[in-house]
């Protein structure tokens, strides 16, 4: 693997680890912020209770609800960031308050977390707190609702039943809020690295076994040359020697094709600027594809014979290529394959038109990921369903970008932009994320 790949693997485990964080930050600070406010509430209190009655005891019902906030702020600091928070808190709640029940909603698991006796709608009336961004005190039942809010986002709710009530239940509401962010937060960094590991595996597997398969589909290909060459076959020999070259061949492009998608999945491409003749180029690529367009026509549409581009070559010919193919693949026998290049204010579009199978506007997006392909049967011929998420690499490599349109009666239309001017290596997709030139 590449040094800048390590390096920018690094780079985004430090920014994944840098955000985390911030959040853990952000908590104590809030933490920070509630034991004040209770405090300050405490010696208001104390101080109007001390103009209008005796001295109260130093440890008064005020005090003593700080000293409970602390310690339930000091032990959920302690809670493991990577197991789920609610079946502890609803235990620390119930050991450190005068509770009778409590009663919480993780609204992204969708989970409910209890202690004490409760109905048997209480997750409907959970839901409805979060929902509803309920905030409210009942003294005749003893219950306090509040929903669990991180900024404006509400992230769950918190029924309690017994004695807390106005800032003490809020405070307990907060500090459960935050428990829960950090604990997502935390769950996503773990499934980030983990997607990060799971495609970089899968990448390298594929690289490995394209590298593999070339030396001995190159060996079958010198070998069936050499057996034609040599001569005395009979036809039917001759035929077998042909089926098999033509089966290396195809071997052989799709070897190829999977290496370039492995590398262009591992973001190792730096794209090589130079000018290109747009003309040459898309005569090249039709040229390529002689057999495979063998039963449609093909018509060139560009704005004028000079036009040219200051881009990759290889990538825009991987790029057409794989349109033209597809064309040539889905096209109805007998029509016509129109390759068009178009100049604008500031890219060059090109597009790749044909009459055949038409793709549904749900898979206009989807049709570009990698596996995927058109959901309707009629699409379904031969194929691996990873070209054209080749093809949206590499305009996306270079500034560009990819889009289809399809319809019964104007037919299918695959479209690829290119910007005229190209991005700066440093500030291009590709280059900030850190690879080598192919």
């Amino acid at each position: 693997m590449p040094l800048m790949v390590f390096v920018f693997r690094d780079y985004m485990a430090g920014v994944q680890a840098h955000w985390v964080g911030i959040l853990l930050i952000a908590g104590l600070l809030t933490l920070q912020a509630i034991v004040i406010v209770v405090l300050a509430a405490a010696r208001r209190t104390a101080s109007v209770s001390a103009k209008t009655a005796a001295p109260l005891p130093v440890a008064g019902p005020n005090q003593s609800e700080a000293e409970q906030l602390c310690t339930f702020i000091r032990e959920t600091t302690k809670l493991n960031p990577h197991s789920k928070p609610g079946p502890q808190l609803v235990g620390l709640v119930v050991s450190i308050f005068p509770v009778e029940s409590v009663a919480i909603f993780d609204a992204d698991l969708h989970e409910v977390y209890r202690a004490g006796e409760w109905f048997d709608d209480i997750t409907d009336v959970l839901q409805n707190i979060c929902i509803f961004e309920t905030v409210s005190d009942d003294p005749d039942t003893g219950l306090s609702r509040r929903v669990l809010q991180m900024g404006n986002l509400p992230i769950g709710a918190l029924l309690l039943r017994g004695e807390t009530r106005d800032r003490m239940a809020t405070a307990i509401a907060s500090v459960v809020a935050i428990t829960f962010d950090r604990y997502h937060a935390f769950a996503n960094e773990s499934r980030t690295e983990s997607a990060r590991q799971t495609e970089q595996l899968r990448t390298t597997v594929l690289d490995s076994l394209a590298h593999a398969y070339k030396t001995p589909l190159t060996a079958i290909g010198v070998a069936s040359e050499g057996l034609s060459a040599a001569g005395s076959l009979s036809p039917a020999q001759a035929g077998l020697v042909a089926l098999i070259e033509e089966q290396t061949m195809l071997l052989s492009r799709l070897t190829t094709r999977l290496l370039k998608t492995a590398r262009l999945q591992a973001s190792d491409m730096t794209p090589h600027i130079e000018k290109v003749g747009i003309v040459p180029l898309l005569e090249d690529v039709v040229a390529s594809l002689q057999e495979q367009l063998a039963l449609v026509s093909v018509r060139l549409a560009i704005a004028r014979d000079d036009l040219s581009i200051r881009c990759d070559r290889s990538l825009l010919v991987a790029l057409l290529t794989q349109y033209v193919d597809n064309a040539a693949k889905y096209g109805v026998a007998g029509s016509t394959v129109t390759i068009g290049a178009a100049e604008h204010a500031t890219e060059v579009i090109f597009s790749v038109h044909s009459i055949g199978p038409v793709i549904p506007r749900a898979d206009f997006e989807r049709i570009f990921d990698r596996y995927y392909r058109s959901s309707i049967a009629s699409n379904k011929v031969p194929g691996t369903g990873i070209g054209l998420s080749v093809a949206k690499r590499t305009a996306q490599a270079q500034g560009g970008r990819v889009w289809v349109t399809s319809d019964v009666e104007k037919g299918t239309t695959f479209y690829a932009s290119l910007p005229t001017t190209p991005l700066p290596a440093a500030t291009s997709p590709a280059a900030q994320q850190g690879r080598v030139r192919l």
